[in-house]
């Protein structure tokens, strides 16, 4: 499979409360041939997990309501698979060593170059598709499930 199929098939959520952020990355993101859809909370970040299939998600970590720190824990809790790249305005140590605990695939600063964010976000995807092959091979070949996502590994 070509790069630019295989980036067609790619599926970003990113979540921010700041509306101009999350829609020019989306934007931006939909530039390289990547599907990227964008939500402004935690609780739209997890009502849109539960009804699409999502490879990375880009989630800030300071927003309103539920923090970026509960919706990455929520995102890990029922979908294990999906990787989550924590965006920051502020840089602090504690929450980074803390969000790479809960399972994280990286912090980064913004503003952040839009190249540097899609080099994370293919190997985040290729972190995924590792886990979903040794979860395949665990299972005998048998489909395995998150909440809200069933599928083959042949559909993956």
């Amino acid at each position: 499979m070509t790069e630019v199929i295989r980036l067609k098939l790619l599926k970003v959520l990113i979540v921010d409360d700041e509306k101009e952020l999350t829609d020019a990355l989306v934007e931006r993101i939909k530039m390289r041939e990547i599907n990227a859809s964008g939500v402004f909370s935690g609780k739209s970040a997890l009502e849109y997990l539960a009804k699409n299939d999502v490879d990375v998600v880009v989630l800030g970590v300071r927003m309103p309501g539920m923090s970026g720190i509960d919706v990455l824990k929520e995102i890990k809790r029922c979908y294990p698979l999906v990787e989550v790249i924590m965006l920051t305005g502020l840089a602090h140590v504690k929450t980074a060593t803390e969000v790479m605990e809960l399972g994280a695939f990286d912090y980064l600063l913004k503003p952040i170059e839009i190249d540097q964010l899609i080099y994370k976000i293919q190997d985040a995807h290729q972190i995924k598709k590792v886990k979903e092959a040794m979860a395949y091979k665990q299972n005998g070949g048998a489909t395995y499930h998150t909440e809200g996502q069933e599928k083959t590994q042949e559909e993956s």
